[in-house]
């Protein structure tokens, strides 16, 4: 099995059946998926978007300089990492929240440490601010993580169940694969499924990513005890 696991949630994912915002029902659906991988001895760090509030590079312009409109963003993922924290914990799945960027107002700055503390005490550790730097996706944060965390696999959840050759929700005849090379995701303009950096990083080091739908019970668990679950990026 998987011992510790960098999952990747999306803001959208967060948003749940609303048109924006958070949904709660969908955050404990989540805390759900989470619990049995937790009992079998897996460890989970959450890497949260915050596209269900807003995405920097839609607000640049108009007089919102572009590291701003990124700093905003950052700050829709704080808001997920502090309401998906407090679901969690109503769920009984132990978890804290822990930040990029210094707010220690409302969230503990995130540290190695601190965030191996938690870990090992058993607790779902939930990041927000990405990088804390403009410029980075969330997906590239995300393999920044598991690689600082010492993680042995990247889950990303999405709206579909894996990778496939082009774009499932367009075209009827899109062919999904059960497994595919990081240079084949790089070199298809065709495959948008993460950001081609994160890729790049986790081709650097050799960190598998595994794409699959959230919204298959129990998919989260089979793929964190190494089962084939949507499709594995290696």
């Amino acid at each position: 099995m998987t011992k510790r696991i960098l999952l990747k949630l999306s803001g959208e994912q967060l948003q749940g059946d609303f048109s924006s915002g958070f949904d709660p029902k969908r955050a404990k659906w989540i805390a759900e998926q989470i619990r049995p991988a937790i009992e079998d001895g897996a460890e989970i760090v959450i890497m949260v978007g915050g596209g269900n509030y807003v995405r920097g590079n839609q607000i640049i312009g108009h007089g919102i300089q572009p590291v701003s409109a990124h700093n905003i963003g950052m700050l829709s993922t704080l808001m997920n990492a502090i309401a998906l924290t407090d679901v969690f914990n109503d769920s009984n799945l132990p978890t804290r929240a822990l930040s990029t960027v210094e707010i220690n107002q409302f969230i503990d700055q995130y540290t190695f440490r601190r965030a191996i503390s938690h870990i090992q005490k058993g607790r779902v550790v939930i990041v927000a601010c990405g990088t804390g730097r403009p410029f980075l996706t969330t997906d590239t944060a995300a393999l920044n993580l598991a690689l600082e965390m010492q993680c042995n696999a990247v889950i990303k959840t999405t709206k579909v169940d894996g990778v496939y050759d082009k774009d499932p929700t367009k075209f009827s005849n899109a062919t999904k694969f059960d497994q595919i090379s990081y240079h084949d995701v790089l070199t298809n303009p065709d495959i948008t499924v993460m950001d081609k950096a994160a890729i790049g990083l986790a081709m650097e080091e050799h960190i598998p990513v595994i794409i699959c739908d959230l919204l298959i019970d129990s998919n989260i668990a089979r793929a964190a005890r190494g089962e084939a679950v949507g499709t594995i990026i290696n």
